[in-house]
């Protein structure tokens, strides 16, 4: 409902108490936005729209070749109660689609609750509350890092309040919530737990993270919204979308054994398109026949971290791989995973297309301040000495990073070698079915024997909320997480790597 120009030509007019109509505000935005603001905000557009007050207009977009997310945006677009779907759309195209999954977390379920019950009453009730889950993993382990200064303010109990408040609201509403865990920290990360036990190929997700993107995966249109948006899709499932732009990178050849998915990713955000802007906004589809042999976990880490270069989401087309990792793990009929299965068509239009020959990437670092700052580590101008390592994250916390870890960490026990002095590493787990993983695989003893802190499963150092975040600005770390912009981990030089690094 706020009224926004970048039109520098209104500031006199507002100083001198001129009466502004409303067009001013909404030129140059597509039908929907515009009609969003005439309506006064999105809640009461959207009341207007289920009532058949008012309607998007009829999608006019010819049948072309689609990619994709093309496809999954085209299949799943409202065009009016009773109606989903249409022949197809091309970027740009303004519309609402409808939502397979909508996951919050305890940072923003609270905020998204009272605007929820703020527009339509207290007794509001979500609709098709089982696709509809919610997470507590953001702030499980703040009270092991937040200072005595800040708990006399009674910041701890207001960010526990919150947890709270999301628990209250999803027993009302018949929500899947996950939880604590009794064997330490929170069920899962949500975006762990969204690939392992809930999306599925060519759905449509959405949820309050940035980081949501990871279930492209699995064949996934996935995205993170806000709070008034996750709020409006509890009452109509379906979300506003913007037809995006998509760049394609293809993965030729076969990289590396000491090189991981991390590098490969850590390559892609220093290219000059990436640095340069271009990706903003756009989504990335990986393909090529160098993803054959990359498990479902080192893909997760492509699709995550397509959003560290502002890019919308990332998305790799499900094959193989992805038939066996879902029959496998969940207990799936094959048939009907195939059911979602969809392709980009070869005459597809991208706005880039880029050949990546990953025998030729190497070992990779983002130097502190910006993801995109990626070299390879042999052209660090100075040897850098660490004072914590942390192995963790959504991105970092997986099965396949676990195996990594261990691989490095067992030749040092059987060295009867620790950690360094005066050095710390912390391994943090992404869900409990990882911790267990890494249980029955006996990495736990080795981890312990190599001297490294072992943390329960949550969000924490990456989001300065949990151990492993930095503590003053002297401190270097070398981490494994997604993303390090200034201060999001804590004061000191944070360095990006793989697990093995």
């Amino acid at each position: 409902g706020l009224l926004t120009s970048t039109d520098f030509g209104l500031i006199e007019r507002i100083r001198n108490g001129e009466e502004i109509p409303l067009e001013e505000f909404t030129r140059g935005l597509d039908p929907i936005s515009k009609a969003i603001v005439e309506y006064g905000g999105l809640f009461n557009y959207n009341k207007a729209r289920l009532a058949g007050e008012t309607v998007p207009p009829q999608l006019e977009t010819q049948k072309r070749p689609m990619n994709i997310v093309e496809k999954i945006i085209a299949r799943h677009a409202f065009v009016r109660a009773g109606e989903i779907g249409t022949e197809a759309v091309k970027p740009g195209d303004a519309l609402f689609a409808v939502a397979d999954v909508r996951f919050s977390h305890e940072y923003v379920t609270p905020m998204a609750e009272s605007l929820f019950k703020q527009a339509l009453g207290r007794g509001a009730r979500v609709t098709e509350a089982e696709s509809v889950y919610a997470f507590r993993d953001h702030l499980t382990f703040l009270g092991r890092v937040m200072s005595d200064e800040k708990r006399k303010m009674g910041l701890l109990e207001r960010a526990d309040g919150l947890a709270v408040t999301q628990e209250n609201f999803t027993d009302e509403q018949g929500i899947r919530l996950y939880g604590e865990s009794a064997d330490g920290g929170s069920e899962a990360i949500c975006h762990n737990a969204v690939v392992e036990d809930i999306a599925l190929p060519g759905q449509l997700v959405i949820g309050t993270d940035s980081h949501t993107c990871m279930a492209g995966v699995l064949g996934c249109f996935a995205f993170g919204v806000g709070s008034t948006d996750m709020a409006n899709a509890w009452y109509t499932k379906d979300i506003r979308v913007r037809v995006p732009e998509t760049v394609r990178f293809v993965l030729n050849g076969r990289k590396r054994d000491d090189v991981t998915a991390k590098d490969v990713m850590l390559y892609i955000l220093a290219t000059d398109y990436m640095k340069q802007g271009k990706g903003i906004g756009q989504v990335l589809e990986f393909a090529g026949d160098g993803l054959r042999d990359m498990p479902m976990d080192e893909r997760a880490t492509l699709t995550n971290m397509a959003v560290e270069a502002g890019g919308t989401t990332g998305i790799i087309e499900p094959d193989e791989v992805t038939l066996n990792y879902l029959v496998r793990s969940r207990g799936l009929d094959a048939d009907e995973v195939r059911k979602g299965f969809l392709r980009s068509d070869v005459d597809a239009e991208y706005a880039a297309v880029f050949e990546i020959d990953l025998h030729q990437i190497r070992p990779m670092v983002a130097t502190p301040g910006d993801p995109r700052n990626g070299i390879n580590i042999s052209d660090l101008s100075e040897e850098v000495k660490i004072d914590a390592a942390y192995g963790g994250s959504c991105t970092g916390g997986k099965m396949a990073d676990m195996d990594m870890y261990a691989a490095i960490l067992k030749q040092a026990v059987e060295q009867g070698r620790r950690v360094a002095p005066n050095v710390h590493l912390y391994l943090q787990f992404g869900s409990q079915k990882i911790k267990q993983y890494a249980r029955e695989r006996g990495y736990i003893e080795i981890f312990e024997k190599a001297g490294a802190e072992l943390i329960d499963p949550s969000c924490g150092a990456c989001i300065n909320a949990g151990p492993g975040a930095s503590k003053s600005a002297e401190t270097v770390t070398i981490s494994a997480q997604n993303r390090y912009f200034p201060g999001r981990s804590g004061p000191g030089k944070l360095y990006l790597a793989s697990p093995y690094v």
